[in-house]
């Protein structure tokens, strides 16, 4: 009997386990490595081999992209298309003497990958291939892409160019940031108009396939070498929440991608804190009116799992009057939120409209007619 009941407690406790190994896991995906980061707070809510070194194949074409858009947003220099730009791999079958736009030329990276167009972006901004891979790597380290070496625009394999699923979740974040690269990467084919041949005209079709698949799929770059194997770095949008799927090394990268933004948008809501409405007026002492109007302007945004999205509580901490003198922007309070006892956002409640003192807003006749009627 007692033999039964040790094997029936090991029977529940390896249940157990094994549940909590499921829960655990949650996504398995059949990446090298990947990473399910979340861009609002920089956190992420799944991992597999993060930080291992990676070859990041044309996936590093998100940053060559993202220097290219913001040098074009300077200066959007025409580039004629020269013998030293061109490169094996794909392209965008730019022919020697042609002449496009900077912007054009970040079109043709982000749609059909191309690597002659990475050549001459590159080339055009920085003066080489090489001091462009300086550059890529300098902006990667101020990303904090702590794990990151950049030496090829394109991403052709390099022993010395490499990154980690962590790292490119990290650059597509920061890439976000920038407009026109978030227009860029959302769109399913873009056309490029040749300032020379004046009459060539081209649309180049996007790769990624996720933008057709995913209805929330926002954008994103492919990747593929023989050494690197497929490479995906995605990001996806639902009700004001923006995730981040990368993967390497994955023969089942679509899949994978999706499945992980699943539970992503299953597992955790933004949650929109607004208090932009918020004003009341408070008793007031010695001032020229009776009550001051106060307000919260804030509006903040928290990233929270499922379960919790309603735990929220909001708490006022102000005075229940205020004393003259008040100046408009005045810090009277605040306004803080809480989720299970810990502190999720703080809004300022500031003063709208400044209420002086009476004695300072008297005239010079008032303030003699009052001192002779105290003084009778």
């Amino acid at each position: 009997m007692f033999v039964k009941r040790i094997l029936s407690l090991l029977v529940c406790i390896t249940v157990l386990f094994s549940l909590s190994e499921i829960k655990f896991e949650a996504v398995e995906v059949s990446a090298q490595s990947a990473v399910l980061f979340c861009a609002d707070n920089n956190k992420v809510y799944f991992s597999k081999n993060e930080n291992k070194r990676v070859r990041p194949a044309s996936t590093t074409k998100i940053m060559t992209a993202l220097l290219t858009l913001e040098y074009a947003e300077k200066e959007n220099k025409r580039v004629k298309f020269t013998e030293d730009m061109t490169a094996e791999g794909s392209s965008m079958y730019l022919k020697i003497g042609e002449v496009l736009t900077l912007r054009d030329l970040a079109a043709g990276i982000l749609m059909c990958s191309g690597n002659d167009a990475a050549n001459a972006a590159a080339i055009t901004i920085a003066g080489s291939k090489d001091k462009f891979g300086r550059l890529m790597t300098s902006r990667a380290k101020k990303f904090g892409m702590k794990n990151t070496n950049f030496v090829t625009p394109s991403g052709l394999d390099d022993e010395n160019h490499y990154t980690t699923a962590y790292d490119m979740a990290l650059l597509m974040a920061n890439a976000l940031k920038n407009p026109d690269f978030v227009r860029l990467t959302s769109r399913k084919s873009e056309t490029v108009r040749f300032i020379k041949p004046e009459n060539k005209i081209t649309a180049y079709s996007n790769h990624n396939r996720l933008l057709s698949t995913y209805e929330y799929c926002i954008g994103g770059k492919t990747g593929y070498t023989s050494e690197a194997g497929r490479c995906l770095v995605t990001a996806a949008k639902k009700d004001g929440l923006t995730l981040i799927a990368a993967t390497f090394n994955d023969r089942n990268d679509w899949r994978d991608h999706t499945q992980m933004y699943n539970y992503g948008f299953e597992n955790y809501r933004m949650k929109t804190i607004d208090d932009s409405e918020f004003f009341i007026d408070v008793p007031t002492v010695g001032g020229k009116d009776d009550v001051t109007c106060v307000s919260v302007r804030g509006i903040s945004s928290v990233v929270l799992e499922s379960e919790r999205y309603g735990r929220v509580k909001r708490k006022i901490i102000m005075d229940n009057f205020l004393y003259a003198p008040l100046k408009k922007g005045d810090n009277i309070g605040k306004v803080v939120y809480t989720l299970d006892g810990k502190r999720v956002a703080v809004h300022r409640i500031t003063v709208v409209n400044s209420n002086n003192s009476v004695k300072e807003n008297k005239s010079i006749w008032e303030s003699i007619k009052g001192f002779f009627n105290n003084a009778f």
